[in-house]
């Protein structure tokens, strides 16, 4: 139990030693955001950086990832993971170290998420001999498009060797810098996306009674989906529905043809997942067909939700504990945003983590995809301290268990 913690003590003033170094990376990437599946700079820096520490290293994984492998002497294998891509939003911070690229920024901080996986590769590179295992280091690509970690794992990105565990993090601009929230279960919502078309019959604005008219159609809709999450889904089980487009008509006396309207669907219950498809069409096709019209569904099923498995999420717990302090650990309110991690973690048991990063002192109050995201720095060396103790807790954990 000494040296247990003497490690951790360790750990933890390597990573605060490393911090310079962390939020010279960091500040790097955000002067040079790229976009979904165009991360080459960010790749091409990241592959360099993990070369350098002595690892194998396979390039344009699933388009633009990268995968390092750490070897210790022999034993288990665990996945660290962090997204690289950036928005196409223009930067109103004003920052020394904005963004150089016109139209593009790191404005959900996956510039963070990279350089505290890169600082954690450092911390656990300069461990290899005593490593009890094999760490492999994800850096995916095109998070915010939903298809960056699916296009990795069809690349063979949990392939041999095959982790048994996967931890990764998001930063968080409303949990105080220097605090990391952890919570088994989960974390965030499941994604899809519902495109429904109203069709009528087109004619004059003037004569409606002898028009079927699909914007009245699209109108009895959108007021009855609302009644889907409120009256049909259990009140003790959180679940969304809303419609962000519309696009219907071209002139203001003509009655269209047809509307469609495009939206998302989130939940956390996979059994309430599985149930919305259905309900969402009833009340499209009936309702539509109230006034005549014809309702269509196209659902899509894109991620399912973000769900913390109790082992990893254990490990995790005692990671922040022993590398920041009992203090900084924090049970999050689940989010209703997605993340694609949920795709490795139906492949294997994994903890996803939130990053405190917020600071009024130091601008970072605005959230993610804002224009004035920023975060506190120093929230760096806890990122890449709680990623690399994790790793090193899974793989003795894992190797006990192989003992046994």
């Amino acid at each position: 139990m000494e040296t247990h913690f003497a490690d951790s003590r360790r750990m933890k003033q390597d990573s605060e030693d490393l911090l310079p170094v962390l939020i010279e990376l960091r500040r790097d990437f955000h002067r040079h955001p790229e976009l979904s599946f165009r991360e080459y700079r960010t790749a091409g820096r990241v592959a360099s950086i993990l070369r350098e520490l002595g690892m194998e290293v396979r390039e344009k994984v699933g388009g633009t990832g990268v995968i390092g492998l750490l070897r210790g002497p022999e034993g288990p294998s665990v996945a660290l993971r962090a997204d690289m891509d950036a928005l196409p939003v223009t930067e109103k911070t004003g920052l020394p170290f904005a963004s150089e690229t016109e139209g593009m920024m790191h404005a959900c901080g996956h510039d963070i998420h990279t350089a505290c996986l890169l600082g954690a590769a450092m911390l656990l590179a300069s461990r290899r001999d005593s490593l009890p295992g094999t760490v492999k280091f994800l850096f995916q690509p095109a998070e915010e498009i939903n298809r960056g970690a699916k296009a990795m794992i069809e690349d063979g990105a949990l392939g041999c060797p095959v982790p048994e565990m996967i931890f990764g993090l998001h930063n968080h601009p409303e949990l105080p810098a220097g605090t990391v929230g952890v919570r088994e279960g989960a974390l965030m919502a499941s994604v899809d996306t519902i495109s429904v078309r109203i069709t009528g019959k087109g004619g004059h604005g003037a004569l409606p009674h002898r028009d079927i008219d699909p914007i009245a159609g699209a109108a009895a809709v959108i007021s009855a989906l609302q009644t889907v999450v409120s009256r049909s889904v259990d009140p003790r089980e959180p679940a969304v529905v809303s419609l962000g487009t519309i696009h219907g008509g071209t002139a203001n006396n003509v009655i269209p043809e047809t509307v469609e309207m495009t939206g998302t669907v989130r939940t956390f219950s996979e059994e309430v997942r599985g149930a919305m498809e259905g309900m969402i069409r009833r009340v499209v096709e009936n309702t539509a067909a109230g006034l005549g019209c014809r309702g269509e569904l196209v659902y899509r099923c894109d991620l399912p939700p973000v769900v913390n498995r109790p082992e990893p999420t254990e490990i995790a717990r005692l990671a922040v504990k022993t590398v920041v302090g009992a203090d900084a650990l924090l049970t999050p309110v689940p989010s209703m945003g997605g993340e694609d991690f949920a795709l490795f973690q139906e492949k294997i048991p994994g903890c996803f983590l939130w990053l405190g990063v917020g600071n009024p002192e130091a601008g970072a109050v605005y959230p993610w995809h804002s224009p004035f995201f920023a975060a506190d720095e120093s929230s760096l060396s806890a990122g890449a301290a709680v990623l690399a103790q994790s790793a090193l807790l899974a793989l003795g954990r894992l190797s006990a268990k192989s003992l046994c």
